[in-house]
């Protein structure tokens, strides 16, 4: 099951990926069947709450979907067991960071102070890309409670369903150039990264850190991926 498999990654050597480099891969978190069964969702159209075409608004080429509550059973759960162990990393990044902002034990706790504050619209997400498309470096912010963590899994296979498309991250360190990652990812792979950003030790403490992600052009093929997103949005 997925739950025993999320229990079974080292999240002390995660959170230590985390810390120095903003995110951090979880090798097989979902199986061949899984992700197959979730990329093709794309075209159950009661499964979404909106469908939104990159190009439209300036995102980049491609399009998206967002589901609809309640979600698939497996995003559902994803979004769930996933939360219990990013949490606490969640809260000590918080600290570091000077925020008080801090996130409760569990996400339907986290869920409550979301829709209490008007974050009532799921943020889970199935992308697809085809030849051409691509999407530009952004971050997901919904409304005014974020939680600094997110994951995307990849549902398509490298080199065998598509070539390019590869998910790319950038930091911005203060006084200093952007830098660079690009994260290798085979199907079922996950990756964890800031939402935004992220605290940095430097010689005289912490100081933080901006984050975007984005995905490069694909040159051929299709290649899906669903995004789990932990805040609502407004």
């Amino acid at each position: 099951m997925t739950v025993t498999r999320i229990e079974r990654f080292d999240w002390t050597a995660l959170a230590g990926d985390l810390d120095r480099q903003g995110w951090a891969v979880l090798p097989g978190l979902l199986t061949a069947d899984q992700s197959d069964s979730i990329a093709a969702l794309y075209g159950d159209t009661p499964a979404f709450r909106s469908h939104v075409i990159m190009a439209r608004h300036g995102f980049g080429k491609g399009e998206y979907r967002y589901f609809s509550y309640p979600l698939p059973d497996l995003v559902q759960e994803l979004r769930t067991c996933l939360y219990l162990k990013l949490a606490p990393i969640a809260n000590a990044w918080h600290e570091r960071m000077g925020m008080d902002v801090r996130f409760p034990a569990t996400h339907a706790e986290f869920l409550e102070r979301c829709h209490a504050a008007g974050q009532r619209r799921p943020t889970p997400l199935l992308l697809q890309y085809e030849p051409g498309d691509y999407n530009c470096l952004h971050q997901d912010l919904y409304g005014e409670h974020v939680f600094p963590l997110q994951v995307a899994a990849l549902l398509s296979e490298p080199r065998e369903a598509f070539e390019g498309g590869e998910f790319v991250l950038t930091e911005q360190r203060p006084r200093m150039q952007s830098r660079p990652a690009v994260v290798p990812l085979t199907r079922g792979d996950a990756v964890v990264f800031a939402v935004n950003s992220r605290p940095h030790r430097g010689a005289k403490g912490d100081y933080r850190v901006i984050l975007r992600h984005g995905v490069s052009e694909l040159r051929s093929g299709r290649r899906h991926t669903v995004g789990i997103i932990f805040h609502d949005a407004a």
